[in-house]
């Protein structure tokens, strides 16, 4: 099941387990279930440390148990975690085993202190790139507390149960039994949705940091850069996320920056991370921030608020928020998001299986997310507003080949359908006759573009008539000291390569400006 190169990875990094480790496998008479105790099998044969045992009694078949032999230590997986959660894998044998894990010594802490009984489960599919971070996470956590239990569920293998369940996105997360949350999520995240008083301890920390020279806020690639140029120059720099990678941490394949031929979203925005926590950077995550406040002289101090409370001060400013999926804005779709309409075709798509479903835009987005539910989905019907695609030719080519694939151009969609539970359909008019169409289907796939998340800026900086922040070659917004870059503001084509290039840009303009401003007295750099 494994090649040779992945079989001598797996056993170099399983050299790091100091415990007894068994793998404690629940089967039936499936092919499923013999292709996991294939792999089981050969993980074991990669570690002395590791062996299999059969006859397990969990009722979800084929499933195994992560245990550290002798302990209550256990993190349970049912289904086959390959794909993008072999990683998760990799990592919950070296946790189990012993292998202390890479995180801060006091959110270790904060884990092994929380109190109560904690059940997870998180139903994932094996092409969702989103689910690893979760999956991880809690099975982290169950690692570390014995109060704490999960389960992580591939999707797309137990049909009836994510049926009965109505989950229709992934990674959903149930806690006890009741939903608990959908989508990424970090540790440091599901910590804040669980310890009642991580996000007052935050801000109290947050209260006591000293003014900045330069304040990147966004942890994107343009946030990044932003970053990592200031703090080159020698001055004090803080970057506050509300979560750091932002949106590459939602795109799969990354195949046109330059150097680079081929990456993943979520591998960039570690790299990214790292490479931002080599220098001298205060890195804040999961710090959303609601209001900026200019300074009230030139060259003063300038805040910026957060929604836990906490201010932020310094002498100049770089906003990179970025921007988020575009919605349709249609009755209906917020009533079944996540329950029928998505915005991630690789994360969702295993969870329609042989299902009817549509997809919302015609550009590059569209057309790659049509061609790719082909080939798992019963059929598709994508729906475009303008005369015709916007795609490249290449692709556009590729998906008039497939012969359960629907084009309808100059269509307007109007309306979400559902039982109240899930979609059943939409409905869209005809833009040349205004003839109004129903289709039945159980899933629909948005993919319009971005809108910039400045919603926060509206009474402070000028924006476009489409929410951009507006800036000049060098950054500058239209307050004095006010910087911006990336796909929040008006500099066209949203690409990564782009956003790196104008955070820079924005650093060295922010260092620009400081050196040019009289030297702060100090009564004023410790406001």
């Amino acid at each position: 099941m494994l090649d040779d190169n992945l079989k001598a990875q797996l056993r170099a990094y399983l050299e790091n387990i100091r415990q007894p480790v068994e793998l404690v496998a629940s089967l039936d008479d499936g092919a499923k279930s013999k292709e996991l105790l294939e792999l089981l099998e050969e993980i074991a044969a990669a570690s002395d440390k590791v062996r299999v045992v059969t006859g397990g009694d969990d009722a979800r078949k084929p499933s195994f148990a992560i245990v550290r032999a002798g302990t209550d230590v256990s993190v349970r997986f049912a289904g086959l975690p390959l794909g993008h959660e072999f990683t998760s894998l990799v990592l919950t044998l070296l946790w189990v085993g012993g292998h202390p894990p890479k995180v801060e010594p006091e959110v270790i802490e904060q884990v092994k202190a929380l109190d109560g009984d904690f059940s997870f489960e998180t139903y994932f599919s094996l092409s969702c790139q989103n689910c690893p971070d979760v999956v991880q996470a809690l099975n982290l956590m169950s690692v570390l507390n014995p109060k704490i239990r999960h389960v992580s569920i591939d999707g797309a293998l137990f049909q009836d149960e994510v049926e009965k369940r109505q989950v229709m996105a992934v990674p959903t997360v149930l806690l006890n039994g009741e939903p608990f949350a959908q989508g990424r999520m970090e540790l440091g995240q599901i910590l804040a949705k669980i310890d009642t008083g991580a996000q007052a301890r935050a801000a109290e920390k947050i209260k006591g940091k000293d003014a900045f020279d330069v304040l990147v806020v966004g942890g994107g690639p343009a946030g990044a850069a932003a970053a990592i140029y200031a703090a080159r120059k020698g001055i004090r720099t803080g970057l506050a996320a509300e979560r750091f990678g932002g949106q590459v941490l939602d795109t799969l394949a990354i195949e046109n920056f330059i150097s680079v031929p081929h990456t993943e979203g979520p591998k960039l925005a570690a790299g990214l991370e790292q490479h931002v926590k080599d220098y001298d950077v205060d890195v804040m995550n999961l710090q959303k921030a609601t209001k900026l406040v200019p300074a009230r002289e030139p060259g003063g101090l300038i805040t910026v608020e957060l929604e836990n409370g906490a201010s932020l001060k310094s002498r100049t400013v770089i906003l990179a928020t970025g921007a988020r999926w575009r919605q349709m804005n249609v009755p209906g779709e917020d009533a079944y998001r996540n329950k029928g309409v998505a915005y991630c075709p690789h994360c969702d798509g295993p969870l329609f299986k042989g299902k009817r479903v549509a997809v919302i835009g015609g550009g590059n987005s569209g057309v790659e997310a049509a061609i790719d539910l082909a080939g798992i989905v019963a059929h598709v019907t994508l729906i475009e507003f303008d005369s015709q695609l916007r795609a490249d030719a290449v692709l556009q080519r590729k998906l008039a080949s497939l012969p359960n694939v629907r084009i309808v151009t100059s269509a307007l969609t109007t309306e979400v359908k559902g039982d109240g539970q899930k979609v059943t359909g939409l409905v869209y008019k005809d833009r040349n006759s205004d003839e109004v169409h129903n289709v039945d289907l159980e899933g629909i796939f948005v993919q319009i573009g971005l809108v910039p998340n400045t919603e926060w800026l509206k009474d402070s900086v000028a924006l476009s008539p489409r929410g951009e922040i507006e800036t000049d070659y060098r950054g500058q917004t239209s307050i004095p000291g006010v910087f911006a870059a990336g796909d929040a503001t008006t500099t066209p084509y949203k690409q990564i390569v782009i956003a790196m290039g104008e955070g820079s840009k924005a650093a060295l303009s922010a260092f620009d400006y400081l050196i040019r401003q009289p030297v702060p007295a100090q009564s004023q750099a410790a406001a």
